[in-house]
């Protein structure tokens, strides 16, 4: 039996489209599962990563818990590949940078419309929400960053199938778009 790679991937502050366009790859999805093992994913309910060859991080940034996610994919995965816009650049979860954590939590929690009486969660088992939303490779170096918002599935194909096989992915500028 052929050696298979192990795939982990994780999907932090955002909205789980580039999981989600992972799986627009239709039938050809299950060409690539075949030469791989998932390690870590939200698609099998797999939580922690061990080694792997290739991990796939979507999401921006925003709780202690993803800081701790990340550094473990960087430390645990031989080539990161980032998708999508939250991941690259904060995308919709880096709006709140313009203001501060203690309005967005008053906003969210207090003053809000339809809320009354509302508290700020405080709870230990909760993570910590950092001060700001962060791209990925602001906090640990990234070896490939798909952009888009989501983005295409023929690129997130070409970039995975390209690696399952040992190869550098070569994206077209026709496969890049920053929608």
């Amino acid at each position: 039996m052929a050696h298979k790679l192990k795939i982990a991937s994780t999907s932090l502050a955002g909205c789980f489209g580039c999981h989600m366009s992972l799986l627009d790859c239709d039938e050809k999805i299950i060409e690539l599962l075949q030469q791989v093992e998932l390690s870590r994913s939200p698609l099998c309910d797999i939580k922690q990563v061990a080694d792997c060859d290739i991990g796939i991080i979507e999401g921006a940034v925003a709780n202690s818990e993803n800081v701790e996610v990340i550094r473990q994919f960087r430390a645990q995965c031989k080539t990161l590949v980032v998708l999508g816009a939250c991941a690259l650049n904060g995308g919709i979860p880096a709006l709140r940078n313009q203001y501060s954590l203690a309005e967005c939590l008053q906003e969210s929690y207090i003053d809000g419309m339809g809320l009354e009486n509302q508290l700020i969660p405080q709870d230990e088992d909760l993570p910590e929400i950092l001060d700001q939303v962060y791209p990925v490779q602001q906090l640990v170096k990234v070896d490939y960053a798909l952009p888009g918002c989501p983005p295409r599935a023929d690129m997130i194909w070409q970039c995975l199938s390209a690696l399952v096989a040992g190869q550098q992915p070569e994206l077209s500028s026709e496969l890049i778009r920053y929608d």
